[in-house]
């Protein structure tokens, strides 16, 4: 539950005016508008009691995110070690199909798990061959120890990811201007700067940890530190956060990559309103427990 809106609206009663703040926010896949009364004038305190109603909210999404997170520990512990690595395993193969698949990849997902369970090599580009390789092996990588987030992390990750099919941007930090679509990404002399200032947010935070992700999702792909690899890296780091901080992951399907990319054009909180209810969602059933 997010809050799309809030406004201050009037009714007349005969002659005297009433008012009402309205308040609409998305539940599941309904938008659902409700109202409090304010009174025949406009409290004084009314920019307070905006806030108010908008930390309730906020907390009770919270509450959501944290019964996410327990229910998802509850059944991790119950699975042998070998089981584990089997899930680990399934997730990075469908996490690596949709995550190149949203960057333009051919390869199906039943591809992926044949390049990687049974080494086959379908009829595809041989660099997205070798990229689905290096992506899985990087993801479960990733997973298997909690690194803390660093510059030097982010720019091996890319390296070990691009090195054997776009050598000479693997592993560096653009020095050209970029654009994607109708979006221009900062100048590349400010790239350094301000993946410190995305480092220092992503170790130092302290919101909560899903917030936290799709806040660094959106900053990180805004910055475009790459010339290639951006939404792949992106989408790395808000599984490390996750991850790492005991909550279930979140993969973006290819089949709902619409939605993702609107979301993007919404700005930070429009984009965070979006992470969080499309989390929600892919976890529903946790909530039922």
């Amino acid at each position: 539950m997010v809050i799309i809106f809030m406004r201050i609206i009037k009714r007349k009663k005969g002659k005297k005016e009433y008012f009402y703040l309205q308040h609409s926010f998305r539940k599941n896949k309904e938008v659902i508008t409700r109202e409090i009364y304010l009174g025949k004038a406009i409290p004084k305190d009314i920019e307070g009691l905006k806030e108010k109603l908008a930390e309730e909210e906020k907390n009770s999404i919270y509450e959501k995110l944290e019964k996410i997170k327990k229910d998802f520990q509850r059944e991790w512990s119950r699975y042998p070690e070998s089981i584990k690595e089997k899930e680990k395993e399934e997730i990075a193969i469908a996490f690596t199909y949709n995550t190149n698949a949203i960057e333009g990849s051919k390869i199906t997902l039943e591809e992926t798990r044949g390049i990687i369970k049974d080494n086959i090599s379908p009829s595809k580009s041989l660099r997205d061959v070798k990229e689905t390789e290096a992506h899985y092996n990087l993801f479960l990588k990733m997973l298997s120890k909690k690194n803390k987030i660093t510059n030097k992390l982010i720019l091996e990750w890319h390296k070990e990811l691009f090195k054997e099919t776009k050598e000479e941007i693997a592993g560096k930090y653009r020095d050209y201007l970029v654009r994607v679509g109708d979006y221009t990404a900062p100048n590349w002399q400010d790239v350094r700067k301000l993946m410190r200032k995305f480092v220092n947010l992503v170790n130092n935070s302290k919101i909560n940890p899903v917030e936290l992700a799709g806040r660094a999702h959106y900053i990180f792909e805004s910055i475009h530190p790459f010339g290639d690899g951006n939404g792949r890296i992106g989408r790395l780091v808000m599984n490390h956060i996750l991850w790492h901080s005991g909550y279930p992951m979140l993969i973006i399907e290819r089949r709902k990559r619409s939605p993702y990319y609107k979301a993007f054009k919404r700005g930070e909180e429009g984009f965070v309103n979006y992470f969080i209810r499309r989390y929600l969602s892919a976890h529903k059933n946790r909530l039922k427990n």
